[in-house]
């Protein structure tokens, strides 16, 4: 069974767009439940496929919503817009990421946490749809920004293995621990973008590596 059918009206408690009171948030914001959860959970599915698959240029509304088993003023009305509908796919993602591995050492922490990042890419629906926000993202301002949202969440959550290395004496006091995490996953980007080669458990050992030692020799001290 679909998650709604294509000729199947909203209820009045699904509609996202308008309330009594005026303009409701902007598309795509709302986490809803019960039936529209599922419904969301639908379109989001289909949309990383088509991302994954074919990339930005072919993610339609009206066929993401075809595809997804919804009717497409379901779709226009809840996320607007391609870039709105990227959007709430990237914020879905960093609910859904793996939390961070804590394994007593700031240096293992990173190595775990540049193991994810490895995974991710390595793996073919993730590693594709990544590569197709990113460069969507190039010339795209919303899509640029929900990236830039996906990252913070990310990093958030990984900051905390820093804060505690510095507990612990391992780092300096003052070391930027966000500043930290995007030193071990930036070169492992860097060489998916620029050379396409997808990076190895090798390359995450040594990203690792390396920011921790430039950690310890104080680069990251605000």
């Amino acid at each position: 069974m679909t998650a709604a059918s294509a000729d199947e009206p909203e209820s009045e408690n699904e509609s996202e767009s308008e309330s009594e009171n005026g303009p409701g948030p902007e598309p795509g914001t709302v986490r809803p439940g019960g039936r529209t959860a599922r419904v969301r959970t639908a379109v989001l599915r289909v949309a990383g496929d088509v991302l994954a698959e074919q990339g930005f240029a072919h993610l339609d509304l009206a066929d993401v919503a075809r595809r997804a088993g919804v009717g497409k003023t379901t779709v226009y009305r809840r996320w607007g817009s391609v870039t709105g509908l990227v959007a709430d796919l990237l914020g879905d993602m960093a609910e859904q990421s793996l939390p961070r591995t804590e394994t007593g050492s700031v240096l293992g922490d990173l190595r775990a946490n540049a193991a994810l990042v490895c995974r991710t890419l390595a793996d073919p629906r993730q590693g594709a749809l990544f590569r197709a926000v990113i460069a969507a993202a190039a010339c795209d301002a919303r899509t640029a920004e929900a990236l830039r949202r996906f990252y913070e969440v990310r990093v958030a959550e990984w900051a905390p293995c820093v804060e505690q290395g510095v507990a612990r004496g391992e780092l300096p006091v003052g070391t930027d621990a966000g500043e930290v995490v995007r030193a071990v996953s930036a070169p492992l980007y860097y060489t998916l973008l620029t050379s396409g080669v997808v990076p190895d458990e090798d390359a995450g050992e040594r990203a690792a590596a390396a920011a921790v030692v430039a950690a310890r020799g104080g680069v990251f001290v605000a």
